[in-house]
């Protein structure tokens, strides 16, 4: 491999020359053979430069004095290779007329802004089946492009390079990072990925906004997500969240019926308030999240100044077997902040990508976005005596009736190389969980694991779990086949189980509960959590602020519609109706606002 790089790289070069042992050389591109300049080579680690101080230092030296081969070797045979990314530091020769200190000092730095940092051309360019595309293939006027095989290649790819955009979330970014333990909770869960403090462990994001299309803005009023990938060495643990604490309806046929109610209408293509106050009023268990997104925290200041939850109540347990039931919380380490409606409008005008924008520069910057990991914990013993039902993902818990704790860090440190490679051939579903964490026991949960599965085989194919982007430290399986990619499909191990030869086989876990919970869910609209929202989470000049937010989205919709919105209100809390109602009728009787002015040609 590195002899046939070597080669290609000079097949661009064709001229590298050693200027003596000062390590400058000589650079003549094969392009263009009047241009030479002089490079520097530069090796930079693509992920994160990291150094020690000397107390650190000194006690690991003190354990463990082979530090440095351990980790490089455990690093490569847990498959997490180290990687460097080569560039050139760049001078011409008429720079250096004009550069006022000696570019061939060994002993000291080229000065910034005197050079021009550059990657390694990546070799010679090819048609998708490796054949090398001569220069006059580059270009088809006035030849026949149909014999063109890089024109013929380039066109059919083209045709068919979009997957199908995902149902909801669609439009996307991603980031990579790790997580990190910081605390002690084995007496909770043995679960690999939460134990050991200094542990970390890789993790893909990423993040979105629930009802936008592709090139649609970041800063609707609307649910926003996070979907993390943990790749342990217990398999992948992925955790779909969003930044409220409380999910849209807890009955799993409701999905469908929602999806399309926030999504576009059918006849017009347009996003339709409507069909959104029509749904809400019919299936009033979704009031709560319009709740939620219609105060102060509706739209965040980006994705990294939100926090962010996986809705669901998990059962956890540790290795002597005892079960514990958690809600993880990630509290962001930048503080929470939120957008008003006039700002969100003004920064949507100017750059609806601001989310986006936002997350990659942070991370350019090395700003690095983190969150910190706290579990809410109740025990089995604990959960008799509740007078609410915590399996219930449409309502909070309640303060003072359950324990917190803290777990670790949740870092994002790399933006991706291709964002489409990360960010739209991941593949996530809440079902993928690790020894330790059995999951969340609801009934919308179970459905969830299915669905999530069954939309990703549709826009990836049954084997998406084997692409970079989601192919886990460690499997062995009996799957074999389909659409690629297979990887090495599992070579010559038998495709069937039990089998006498050498195929994988299941582990015995004495510590996994060996009963699970069944829990019935009421059946009947609650209003008590809203009210409590309300009334206990948001504050006097929040409340006035949630009715004003809510006020422009009804002014649309038929006055049948209006009335209906504001019983729902009436009924969750009778003062909130009331200033809903007095301050709807102030805003109708407001002059419409004029068209604005155009300009005639």
């Amino acid at each position: 491999m590195a002899l046939l790089v070597c080669c290609l790289f000079a097949l661009i070069v064709k001229n590298i020359v050693c200027s003596g042992d000062n390590e400058l050389y000589k650079y003549v591109n094969q392009t263009d053979p009047a241009t030479e300049q002089l490079v520097e080579f530069a090796k930079e680690h693509p992920r994160s430069l990291e150094n020690l101080p000397d107390d650190v230092a000194q006690e690991i030296s003190a354990r463990d004095p082979d530090y440095y081969n351990r980790d490089l070797y455990n690093a490569i045979e847990n498959q997490n290779y180290p990687a460097w990314e080569l560039e050139m530091d760049v001078l011409t020769f008429e720079n250096i007329k004009n550069i006022n200190y000696n570019k061939f000092d060994v002993t000291r730095l080229w000065k910034k802004d005197t050079y021009i940092r550059m990657k390694i051309p990546i070799g010679i360019l090819t048609t998708s089946a490796g054949r090398p595309v001569e220069i006059r293939e580059s270009i088809t006027l006035n030849s026949d492009g149909f014999s063109n095989p890089y024109h013929i290649d380039l066109l059919t790819h083209a045709d068919a390079e979009r997957t199908p955009e995902r149902i909801v979330h669609a439009k996307g970014t991603a980031a990579i990072g790790y997580f990190i333990v910081t605390h002690d909770v084995s007496k909770y869960t043995k679960a690999d990925v939460f134990n050991g403090i200094g542990k970390k462990t890789p993790v893909v994001g990423r993040f979105s906004t629930i009802a936008q299309n592709k090139g649609g803005t970041d800063l609707e009023r609307a649910t926003k997500a996070l979907a993390a990938k943990f790749f342990t060495s217990e398999g992948n643990l992925d955790l779909l969240m969003i930044n409220l604490p409380i999910f849209l309806h807890k009955d799993p046929l409701v999905f469908t019926h929602a999806a399309h109610a926030i999504k576009r209408n059918p006849k017009t293509n347009l996003y339709d308030l409507t069909t959104r106050w029509d749904f809400v009023t019919r299936v009033a268990d979704t009031f709560h999240t319009f709740m939620w997104l219609f105060s102060d925290f509706g739209i965040p200041n980006g994705y990294r100044k939100m926090d962010i939850f996986p809705i669901h109540t998990y059962e956890i347990n540790n290795k002597h077997g005892d079960r514990y039931f958690v809600r993880f919380n990630f509290r962001t380490e930048q503080g929470l902040e939120n957008l008003p409606d006039d700002v969100a409008q003004d920064i949507s005008v100017r750059d609806p990508d601001y989310f986006t924008r936002d997350l990659y520069d942070a991370i350019e910057n090395k700003n690095y976005p983190a969150w910190e990991l706290e579990m809410d914990i109740l025990t089995l013993e604990e959960i008799k005596h509740l007078d609410y039902n915590p399996f219930d993902v449409i309502r909070l818990w309640k303060r003072g009736t359950y324990h917190t704790v803290k777990v670790g860090r949740l870092i994002f440190n790399k933006n991706p190389d291709n964002v489409f490679r990360v960010a739209e051939l991941s593949a996530f579903n809440p079902g993928n969980l690790v020894p330790g964490i059995p999951g969340p026991i609801d009934t919308l949960f179970r459905s969830r694991r299915s669905s999530y599965r069954e939309a990703q085989v549709y826009r990836l194919g049954v084997n998406h779990n084997r692409e970079d982007v989601n192919v886990p430290l460690h499997w062995n399986v009996y799957d074999r086949n389909g659409v690629p990619p297979v990887r090495d499909n599992m070579k010559d191990v038998p495709n069937y189980y039990p089998n006498s030869f050498h195929g994988p086989t299941p582990y015995v876990d004495p510590s996994r509960p060996k009963e699970r919970l069944s829990v019935l869910q009421a059946n009947v609209v609650d209003l008590e959590p809203i009210n409590y929202f309300f009334n206990h989470v948001l504050d006097c000049e929040q409340r006035q602020r949630l009715i004003n937010n809510t006020i422009p989205s009804l002014i649309p919709i038929s006055p049948k519609l209006r009335r209906r919105v504001v019983r729902l209100f009436t009924l969750t809390d009778p003062t909130m109706g009331k200033k809903l109602t007095e301050g709807l009728e102030r805003a109708l009787k407001m002059p419409q606002t004029p068209p604005p002015p155009v300009l005639k040609v």
